[in-house]
């Protein structure tokens, strides 16, 4: 059998190329593994490649770490959260409170105790205080009425003015009231505590009995309703302190700064005055406001008033849905638009030209 030809284009023979050369050489080749579409070599995987069930350490400790870089930073409050949460602890601090064992021997006991020790630093005088406050009828009448009051409505409305206008600042502010006002439950707890006012031979006058006045909700009618022996620490000190603080940090106008002082020493004034604390009962408050503060640094790494004033969210994030939208397109993997992408507007062109910003 002759040798197979083939003749080309220009008339001469070629020789063709022998199948069984051909053949050997496609068996020595060596054999490409394709697809299941022949898009291409199918790569097999690796023995043993299963996902990890769990993420490693390394993954678990950033997911904690960027959690908790997330609840310290300042939010935008809410306001029915807030009316609730407020209600909620002021509640359950009134219950705890009143549900301490009114333990009346250990109670005087202590309140002796307390006054000998007062007697001894030579501050002991405020069985002085309260009789020459008592004699001034419509003084005194004013203060159980400033007792049973302000307490309360400057609290609030500290809390309602930093809500409004130092929103980013609000949550430390209020973490370091709230801490205060816990540790105050340990106190009436561990260390029950008559007023002066109870104490057996210490001639005290009882300004709320004497002048008819409710000023006290340990006194009167209420008396049964609170518990008379939650004397140490004074909240009324705490609570004032803390608004003199938080207004006097915040402010820059001198008169309302002057206020802000005033606020908790004349507090000081009128528990003492009434007969409702010793001048270490406010020790206690203050030592309890100190704990808050010093928690409320130890969580957000600031104190309130070097927080920024407002909360910086993204854009179009205040738009209704715009939360849940942006969660949507993050799970899906897709680029939310940012500040580069939305033209910009004449008036923050202007803004930043005049170089304003919300401090």
């Amino acid at each position: 059998m002759g040798e197979l030809s083939a003749t080309s284009q220009e008339g001469r023979p070629e020789a063709a190329p022998s199948p069984i050369v051909n053949e050997t050489v496609s068996a020595a080749a060596p054999k490409r593994n394709t697809g299941p579409y022949g898009a291409g070599p199918a790569i097999a995987p690796p023995p043993h490649s299963s996902p990890p069930a769990h993420p490693p350490p390394s993954t678990r400790s950033a997911r904690l770490a960027g959690l908790a870089r997330a609840s310290r930073a300042p939010r935008r409050p809410r306001v029915r959260f807030e009316i609730l949460l407020i209600a909620a602890s002021y509640w359950v601090y009134s219950l705890v409170r009143n549900a301490v064992p009114e333990q009346r021997i250990q109670a005087l006991r202590n309140t002796d105790w307390i006054w000998s020790v007062e007697r001894h630093l030579g501050i002991a005088v405020e069985q002085g205080v309260n009789h020459a406050v008592n004699s001034v009828t419509w003084l005194i009448v004013s203060m159980n009425y400033y007792y049973a009051t302000l307490h309360f409505v400057v609290t609030v409305c500290v809390l309602v003015w930093l809500f409004h206008r130092h929103p980013g600042r609000y949550a430390a502010a209020r973490l370091a009231l709230f801490a205060t006002t816990a540790v105050a439950l340990l106190g009436y707890y561990l260390f029950p505590l008559a007023p002066p006012r109870l104490m057996s031979g210490g001639h005290f006058v009882d300004t709320v009995l004497v002048h008819h006045t409710w000023g006290s909700m340990a006194s009167g009618n209420f008396k049964n309703m609170s518990n008379q022996y939650a004397a140490m620490p004074s909240m009324h000190i705490g609570w004032s302190l803390w608004c003199g603080l938080t207004v006097f940090a915040l402010v820059s106008a001198p008169w309302a700064r002057v206020l802000s002082l005033l606020y908790p020493a004349l507090t000081l004034l009128v528990i003492v005055s009434t007969a409702n604390h010793f001048w270490l009962d406010a020790l206690g408050g203050m030592l309890c406001l100190a704990f808050g503060c010093v928690l409320s640094y130890a969580w957000y790494g600031s104190p309130p008033h070097r927080l920024p004033r407002r909360v910086r969210v993204p854009d179009g994030s205040a738009l209704p849905g715009a939360g849940r939208a942006a969660g949507v397109t993050a799970r899906a993997g897709l680029r939310t638009p940012g500040a580069a992408d939305v033209p910009e507007t004449a008036g923050a062109a202007g803004r930043r030209g005049s170089g304003r910003s919300d401090r």
